[in-house]
């Protein structure tokens, strides 16, 4: 059984990178599904808690299972190397997840929120917690043309409770078939605040991206994999209150011309000026978001804009991805907002999305 619980405060005198969370690792036992297996048999004991330790349990460290080979892994906030005479391993036999604790997720954060001018994110398990859920499907190939899906979520959620097991997005990512893996940070925690953290920091996504890029190598199988993650192309998916930490990412975060798509789930509460702007910047990616009643008039203001500056915009998803598709979905009556990153213009519409994504061979 893996361990779990809520963040926890950073003892105050720490730096960035020196925060650690007083908890040693544990032993981890990695479900290994068969093909009768149900998604709760599947995933639901396959959940490494990458918690670090903190000073006095610096020796600890627990087993991780990747494929079929087992590493030990010391008490870190982030996934040690795995042992590097692993020969390479060309696919991934059985899905992997985990959560797995990153320097560079949104949160602890220690910096001023630029909404409002103020500081007050140093303090509270709310924004302590740095775990970041990842996940590798079965069949995955890094030798292959792949995709980074990363997620946003929003208020209110947890990583295991909403992110995993509500909005099923390793099961979305897994049953689409598509060469892509999963990396979505936990942000506030839990609460009803749309906090973007060290996102809102220039350069922020591309430094965690940089990490996705070391831990999917490590959860991969061999850590040489990280080179092909480390260049493979992003699509940023967001949902509700996600809109901020999207909105930031694509303004100052880095990645440049490496994200090759947005998509957001009823999530245009504001920032359409960075929605905007990035829309007529990269012409060749593709936006799409899909609204209820609720966001219905901010989607309107941005398709008035955009229809303004000549750019072509559609209301209907019809095949595969073009280069510079511009898509704004409404979505009927009987469709609930809580419930829009499993039904939305279609049923899994994160899953429709990747299996819209052109394929490359």
């Amino acid at each position: 059984m893996v361990a779990t619980g809520d963040p926890v405060t950073p003892r105050p005198g720490y730096a960035k990178a020196d925060i650690l969370f007083p908890r040693p690792a544990r032993t981890v036992a990695v479900a290994r599904p068969t093909a009768a297996d149900s998604f709760a048999d599947r995933y639901g004991d396959s959940f490494a808690d990458r918690y670090a330790a903190a000073l006095g349990f610096a020796s600890s460290s627990a087993r991780i299972t990747v494929g079929e080979r087992t590493a030990t892994v010391p008490g870190s906030y982030k996934l040690a190397s795995l042992s590097p005479d692993l020969p390479y391993v060309p696919a991934v036999k059985q899905a992997q997840t985990h959560l797995i604790g990153f320097e560079n997720s949104a949160f602890p954060y220690f910096g001023k929120n630029p909404r409002s001018g103020e500081g007050s994110y140093a303090q509270g398990s709310r924004y302590s917690d740095n775990r970041v859920l990842v996940h590798v499907p079965a069949g995955f190939d890094a030798r292959k043309p792949g995709v980074i899906l990363v997620f946003f979520h929003g208020h209110g959620a947890t990583l295991e409770r909403d992110v995993r097991d509500r909005q099923l997005l390793p099961r979305q990512i897994s049953e689409s078939g598509v060469n892509a893996v999963l990396v979505a940070p936990q942000l506030a925690y839990d609460a009803a605040d749309s906090s973007a953290g060290k996102f809102w920091e220039r350069g922020g996504f591309k430094r965690f991206m940089a990490e996705a890029a070391e831990n999917l190598g490590r959860v991969y199988g061999d850590a040489r994999a990280s080179e092909a993650f480390a260049k493979m192309p992003v699509v940023i998916v967001a949902y509700s209150g996600g809109f901020v930490t999207a909105a930031s990412s694509l303004q100052v975060g880095g990645l440049g011309s490496r994200v090759k798509g947005v998509v957001l789930l009823d999530a245009l509460y504001g920032e359409i000026d960075k929605f905007s702007s990035w829309i007529v910047n990269n012409r060749s990616a593709f936006f799409v978001s899909a609204y209820t009643q609720g966001t219905k008039r901010h989607d309107d203001e941005l398709m008035r804009i955009l229809r303004d500056k000549g750019i072509k915009v559609t209301d209907e998803l019809d095949g595969p991805f073009k280069p510079g598709t511009v898509a704004f979905l409404p979505t009927g009556e009987g469709i609930r907002h809580r419930d829009y990153v499993t039904l939305a213009w279609t049923e899994h519409p994160v899953r429709d999305v990747l299996q819209r994504i052109p394929r490359r061979n």
